[in-house]
């Protein structure tokens, strides 16, 4: 995982390596708790994380307000 073994995210975030090796293989999806630890431990948001980009307006806004307008 960029870079990392297996074993050194599992001691760097307490989850266990098997449960790393799951969540890569792609056999299991790994819980939101996961993410907000993995995401900690590179230093990058959870939608930075997952490769998602967050729309030009959004980021202007609150969250809520793209809510009320209709959006998901």
């Amino acid at each position: 995982m960029n870079g990392y073994s297996q074993s050194a995210l599992a001691e760097a975030t307490g989850i266990s390596q098997q449960k790393i090796s799951y969540y890569e293989s792609g056999k299991h999806s790994p819980p939101i708790e996961f993410c907000i630890r993995l995401a900690d431990f590179y230093g990058v948001t959870l939608d930075e994380l997952v490769g998602r980009d967050m729309p030009a307006e959004m980021s202007k806004t609150d969250p809520g307000e793209h809510k009320r307008k209709g959006g998901k």
